[in-house]
């Protein structure tokens, strides 16, 4: 391996289907332009245990095993689906994606982990701008990935 390789840092945009995901993205892109082409970019999403809960609650615990599996199929080709649009949307700024992975669990334990298991060095990810009563019922995955992400983390907000 070339040592300019091995002096890549590894930088992980963690994605969503929010707007406010879409937003930092695009914003990444053009204000971070060298230091994207010059890492070894992740594009990581998580797909929520809470959407299964919802279904599982909804149908008072009796779904069908089908559905269930139905579900977790739509759910998995929308996060691929998310996961190329975010590569093509770097392909198209000229930054290359090294990896995309996508996960089922907590969002922010699942990305803090990834942070940490492999090696990221900066991570990047959107803020839904929530109120602070959202955010007391709801939690912030940004917030939390500040707290608790062994990388220096960069939010990115949309401006109203």
């Amino acid at each position: 391996m070339a040592e300019s390789e091995e002096k890549k840092r590894k930088v992980m945009l963690s994605i969503d289907e929010s707007e406010c995901s879409h937003y930092s993205v695009e914003w990444a892109l053009d204000n971070l332009r060298d230091t994207l082409s010059n890492s070894h970019l992740v594009i990581y999403t998580v797909q929520s245990f809470a959407d299964y809960a919802y279904i599982y609650a909804s149908t008072h615990g009796v779904a069908a095993p089908e559905l269930i599996r139905s579900i977790q199929e739509n759910k998995k080709r929308d996060s691929q689906a998310l996961l190329e649009k975010a590569k093509d949307i770097c392909s198209k700024h000229g930054i290359p994606v090294e990896t995309t992975i996508m996960e089922v669990g907590d969002p922010k334990d699942e990305i803090c982990k990834a942070v940490e298991k492999l090696d990221i060095q900066l991570l990047i990810l959107g803020s839904h701008g929530r109120g602070a009563i959202q955010r007391a019922f709801l939690g912030s995955v940004s917030n939390y990935c500040v707290h608790n992400a062994k990388c220096p983390v960069l939010v990115v907000r949309k401006q109203d």
